[in-house]
């Protein structure tokens, strides 16, 4: 029976189509595929959050077609001709690290940008700080909030100074979006580290973690050889930090929307 089981589930038994079971990456339960989508890529048995791509989290989080991507067409240069840079932009299906677009929310009108770790580790390049700049001056101009999920290895590597410049770029204009009095909402999902965490992730007016999700500029590994000193457990992790003042709010991804939702009215001045 056990040996029945084990050959059920395997994904490359004859006979199973492609893409009905998965398996969880922390517990190894192994799950059927369509359940877990319904579960929002959340492992039933231990509650590991998967990666969700941005087009999904467009779906979990926008009122039913409303959103407006904008400046899709925008792509990466390879400025510095860094060996195989110009190769993984070429073969990549999309664009870049980052989605933008015009959204409504509950009703609430909004730019969202949705960062993409499945493009280069969610690298921020100068792509991304370009998108979220002209993101930032359309919620301006508009008098939107402006609503960025994060998930991001850090700056690109590919893109030396440039990649670094994105952070005084983005920064500067959510100093803009500040003095015209429009909120920014920031949502932190796994992982946001780096040159992202040391900017824009970390500057909302509301600071927004999901679950379980790792943020922090150095990962904890590098932390501890650096300081030779044990970390505390959770240390980094979206509960601990909330613990510790550095985000306001941790969600379960079942509850952000409603989350976001609650945030935009109390934000909205129409109210």
């Amino acid at each position: 029976m056990a040996t029945e089981e084990k050959q059920a589930v395997s994904p490359d038994k004859k006979g199973f189509p492609a893409g009905i079971w998965t398996k969880c990456k922390k517990c190894e339960q192994i799950l059927l595929q369509k359940d877990y989508e319904e579960n929002l890529l959340v492992c039933p048995k231990c509650g590991y959050y998967g990666r969700i791509e941005p087009r999904k989290r467009i779906s979990m989080l926008a009122d039913e077609r409303s959103f407006k991507e904008t400046n899709k067409d925008l792509k990466p240069v390879d400025f510095l001709h860094f060996p195989g840079y110009d190769e993984k932009i070429k073969k990549s299906a999309i664009n870049d690290a980052i989605v933008t677009g015009e959204v409504k929310i509950g009703g609430y009108p909004a730019m969202l940008a949705v960062m993409d770790f499945g493009f280069m580790g969610g690298s921020m390049g100068s792509v991304v700080g370009e998108k979220i700049v002209r993101a930032v001056e359309t919620a301006i101009q508009k008098k939107y909030p402006v609503i960025i999920l994060s998930a991001s290895g850090g700056a690109r590597m590919q893109e030396g100074i440039i990649s670094l410049m994105q952070m005084g770029k983005t920064s500067a204009a959510l100093a803009r979006l500040a003095e015209k009095g429009l909120p920014y909402i920031s949502v932190l999902t796994d992982p946001t580290t780096g040159g992202v965490a040391a900017s824009y992730a970390m500057l909302g007016d509301l600071n927004v973690a999901e679950s379980k999700a790792l943020i922090g500029f150095a990962g904890p590994r590098v932390i501890e050889q650096t300081i030779r000193q044990q970390l505390p457990e959770g240390f980094q992790l979206s509960e601990f930090l909330e613990k510790h003042g550095m985000v306001d709010i941790v969600s379960e991804r079942k509850d952000l929307k409603s989350t976001l939702i609650k945030a935009l009215k109390f934000f909205d001045k129409k109210q």
